[in-house]
């Protein structure tokens, strides 16, 4: 889906997979952690922490890492986790607008690396409001293009709630209300259509288009944020053309 980090994520993971796996699995076992302390630790009842297990096993995170993560933050066994939720806004190369979701148990920490991330790649850090405004909390679910059609997809969740389906890397993305993603999510599972992840995120509502100069940039950026362990997400509101992402493809 254009709009938010995405994309650009998808695109990069796949030329560091390797090198990034162990950051990528630290995120998605601190998910978990979460999704059990909030809702505990029966998937069928949690849905959050059923797709955060779904996420980190189509990652590859080993069984023990998710059964230890879940027994974590359910509090199973005396192990328990504290993390702060927090959420930055900034501005990146030619005024694309960020939100950065945080978990973290030391917030300066936090704050000092998104600070020094977004200074050292063309942003700053922007007043609490600014930028979020901009955005709101939607269901978002990736359906991989393979197997099946837009139509498919359309038919099976329009009366589930979905909102808008549109393209989403190599498949597509289907927008809902925050509060209708399981439903949605439901649905495709009673269809036969497999889905590569389900998640809330904060998707823009105006884009800005930018330029590949502009893009190489913004994924820089996006890429350094990320490289924090307590960044969790990361969302713009950039769009591209297709011209633009065949340049930034060729690039590769």
């Amino acid at each position: 889906m254009s709009g938010h980090s995405k994309w650009a994520t998808t695109k990069h993971k796949k030329a560091v997979v390797d090198a990034r796996r162990a950051k990528s699995w630290a995120k998605l076992i601190k998910n978990i952690e979460v999704a059990a302390k909030l809702g505990g630790a029966d998937l069928q009842g949690n849905p959050t922490l059923f797709d955060a297990v779904l996420k980190a096993k189509k990652t590859s995170v080993p069984k023990d890492n998710i059964d230890r993560a879940i027994k974590r933050g359910a509090g199973i066994g005396g192990e328990a986790v504290e993390y702060l939720s927090i959420m930055y806004e900034g501005y990146g190369p030619n005024g694309v607008a960020f939100l950065i979701e945080c978990l973290t148990d030391n917030k300066n920490r936090a704050a000092a690396e998104v600070r020094t991330a977004l200074s050292r790649n063309g942003g700053t850090l922007a007043d609490p409001g600014s930028v979020a405004y901009n955005f709101s909390r939607k269901g978002v679910i990736v359906v991989p293009r393979e197997g099946t059609t837009e139509d498919d997809v359309m038919l099976a969740t329009l009366e589930a709630g979905a909102e808008e389906i549109e393209p989403h890397g190599d498949g597509f993305g289907i927008i809902t209300e925050a509060s209708d993603l399981v439903t949605v999510r439901s649905a495709l599972q009673e269809a036969g259509i497999e889905y590569d992840s389900a998640d809330v995120e904060f998707v823009p509502s105006l884009k800005i288009e930018v330029d590949a100069d502009t893009a190489r940039k913004v994924f820089r950026l996006i890429d350094a944020l990320e490289d924090s362990d307590d960044v969790q997400n990361v969302y713009t509101n950039f769009d591209l053309t297709p011209e633009v992402q065949a340049e930034l493809e060729n690039d590769e």
